[in-house]
């Protein structure tokens, strides 16, 4: 597993983009999620920033209950930007990269914690551009170090993490080989599109 701390904020200026650029009418939307709609996404995203907040500050939340739309906050579209910006600052305090700590209920070490919440950001983030016909590439750094935490979780045989996984060429962009090893399929398109 990568020693290395990543940067955790070129992903969540993208995934704050992403959630406000997300239409009125898109929240009943498929995701490349099959059990999540985009208003179900968008709990779960919402949870990520709070869990991984926690996680930085070692002060770690209870794990949600699952995601649905129905939990989305009336201020959704401002909230989840807010605790992204929150995540964030939380990550530059030197303290969240040390020692153990907790996210979704799991104890983990910290800087494994940082760049869990890396693949959130990323993946999900490519769920949600996907979905709502927004820009779906990924750019920022650090995304080999989401494809090796995602190959190690992978190899791991942790049951329910992830789908079944989408063959991806060996030479295809680091991003796609990301998503296939997490059961999606980087072709995908969304019915809407």
């Amino acid at each position: 597993m990568t020693a290395s701390r990543p940067n955790l904020d070129p992903a969540v200026v993208r995934m704050i983009r992403l959630v406000e650029g997300v239409p009125d009418s898109g929240l009943g939307r498929p995701t490349p999620c099959d059990a999540y709609s985009v208003g179900d996404l968008l709990d779960h995203i919402a949870g990520v920033a709070i869990a991984f907040t926690g996680a930085a500050t070692k002060h770690p939340v209870p794990p949600p209950p699952d995601a649905t739309a129905a939990n989305l906050a009336s201020d959704w579209r401002e909230r989840i930007p807010r605790d992204f910006v929150v995540m964030s600052e939380a990550w530059r305090d030197p303290a969240a990269w040390t020692g153990m700590t907790q996210a979704g209920g799991v104890d983990l070490p910290a800087e494994l914690a940082a760049v869990v919440a890396l693949d959130e950001l990323v993946i999900h983030g490519w769920d949600l551009a996907k979905a709502t016909g927004q820009t779906s590439g990924y750019d920022g750094p650090d995304l080999d170090a989401v494809h090796e935490t995602v190959q190690h979780f992978r190899s791991s045989g942790i049951e329910g993490l992830f789908g079944p996984e989408v063959p991806v060429p060996g030479d295809a962009p680091l991003l796609d080989r990301i998503l296939g090893l997490t059961g999606r399929d980087p072709r995908w398109v969304s019915p809407h599109d």
